[in-house]
């Protein structure tokens, strides 16, 4: 007896019918009229429906499988959506913040996660700049932006991302520091 294997999409091909999907229930719910009403109804119920059924896999899960199911971007996105993800989002939120921090380091910035305070992330962000004159690229507001970004599809309960930005102090040569004028 030969094992039926079914296709599994690739991410893109996720991410492009998820976009055709919000196209779909936006369309939908512009709609006026009673028929617009149910099909809001019926989709609901059965992200509700699909939900509990999330919920009752991740139940008979142990430890390491219901981290290898957080782990995948898809099935973590929607652990979050039913609000039945296994780890806290404080914890979600700081390894999207060190995943992002080589590429941040890159730019001659750093990143680190400094904490949740109520639903506001926070995070300490130095952006590449002091001393470093016009050709470094700059980028601090694409930075603050992507750390955002990841930060919040990571732990979209949270409402908000706070960066503490600094700026890396300008090189001074330690002769500056050592030298005394004479009284």
């Amino acid at each position: 007896m030969a094992e039926a294997t079914t296709a599994r999409l690739a991410d893109p091909d996720v991410e492009a019918r998820l976009a055709r999907l919000d196209q779909a229930l936006d369309s939908l719910e512009s709609a006026p009229g009673p028929t617009t009403r149910t099909a809001t109804e019926a989709v609901a119920l059965l992200t509700e429906v699909y939900g509990e059924a999330l919920a009752r896999v991740l139940d008979r899960a142990d430890e390491q499988l219901a981290e290898r199911l957080a782990e995948d971007e898809l099935l973590g996105h929607l652990l979050v959506l039913h609000d039945i993800h296994p780890e806290p989002a404080e914890r979600r939120a700081a390894r999207a913040v060190e995943r992002l921090r080589p590429a941040v380091q890159e730019r001659g910035g750093d990143v680190e996660w400094a904490g949740v305070e109520g639903q506001v992330a926070r995070v300490r962000l130095t952006t590449g700049g002091g001393g470093c004159g016009s050709g470094c690229g700059g980028g601090g507001d694409e930075v603050t932006d992507a750390v955002r970004a990841a930060v919040l599809a990571a732990a979209p309960e949270l409402t908000a991302v706070e960066p503490l930005t600094e700026t890396a102090p300008a090189f001074v040569p330690l002769t500056t520091l050592t030298h005394r004028s004479a009284p």
